[in-house]
């Protein structure tokens, strides 16, 4: 049995079209950027296979069991502490261990230095040198990058991420010289984290902007204002993109019907949900899960 995904206690995030079309038009951004970021724990039966490569980059770090890989028909194999570079283009397939299933960390980016720097990784693969002491720190700005990206799509994450990403990609690159600062003081919580945090736990409501305000104590007007200030999007805006990207996970992970996805993400109407879905992710919820299948046409191709 191989699978592509669809393992206890995975997290994906994947970014909508029109999010990529920003990233690679944003001056600070376009010259690297993720695509998709996630962790599948204890993947039996992973298995992906492209033969004609993917359209990104893709970083695969393993942290416990084993893999395999066979890049541009030379095999690897794949111990904890150890990553895998798939660079753009080129053929490939990988796959968890039978008896001894790997646990990654894995995540897709493009950019104009991507590939500069993809390549440099494949160098490292390439002469055997691609073992990296698992660090929690190290994880720790892996898990820093996702949550920013869960919160939403706002220019302040995607700037971000990106700048966090050179960090990441440089530890694996320079592992000898790699370290985190530590923080010691606990930041402000802003206006807007105060209501992300609330649409986060209300993602399969229908809210208006007057209830999203009023749960930050503030006018709908001065909050919307505020918001737009600090993430560059309208309320609403953003919480239907936390919408979309809970819907992604629903479709990517789970059989629900379409319908039961829409519900689940407060949207009761299912053609409503469809339409939506698409003007953010750029295809049909529909075809969002059956994308797989067919030939990718656009940044998305998940580990």
């Amino acid at each position: 049995m191989k699978k592509k995904e669809g393992f206890a206690g995975q997290q994906a995030i994947v970014l909508p079209h029109k999010v990529l079309q920003q990233c690679r038009r944003h001056p600070l951004i376009r010259n690297l950027y993720i695509t998709d970021i996630g962790y599948y724990p204890k993947a039996a039966f992973h298995y992906r296979e492209r033969k004609h490569g993917s359209e990104q980059h893709i970083l695969i770090y393993c942290t416990d069991g084993k893999g395999e890989a066979v890049i541009n028909g030379i095999p690897y194999h794949i111990q904890p502490s150890e990553f895998l570079i798939l660079p753009a283009g080129l053929p490939h397939a990988y796959w968890a261990h039978e008896q001894s299933p790997w646990s990654i960390y894995w995540l897709h980016f493009n950019g104009n230095t991507g590939g500069l720097l993809s390549r440099m990784l494949y160098e490292r693969l390439q002469e055997g040198d691609h073992y990296i002491k698992f660090n929690e720190e190290l994880i720790g700005l892996f898990r820093s990058i996702y949550r920013q990206l869960e919160k939403g799509y706002s220019t302040d994450n995607l700037v971000f991420s990106s700048l966090c990403l050179h960090y990441f990609l440089s530890s694996f690159i320079y592992p000898e010289k790699f370290s985190l600062l530590k923080r010691h003081e606990k930041q402000k919580e802003s206006i807007s984290d105060k209501a992300i945090h609330y649409l986060k736990n209300n993602i399969h409501q229908a809210l208006s902007l007057r209830e999203i305000s009023a749960a930050v104590n503030l006018s709908a007007s001065h909050f919307s204002s505020v918001f737009r200030q600090e993430t560059g999007f309208s309320p609403i805006e953003y919480f239907n993109h936390l919408k979309m990207q809970k819907a992604c996970q629903l479709l990517q992970f789970t059989r629900l019907r379409i319908s039961e996805v829409a519900m689940a993400v407060g949207v009761e109407d299912a053609y409503y949900f469809s339409r939506l879905f698409r003007s953010l992710m750029g295809v049909s919820p529909r075809g969002y899960r059956n994308r797989k299948e067919i030939k990718p046409q656009s940044d998305h191709a998940t580990a």
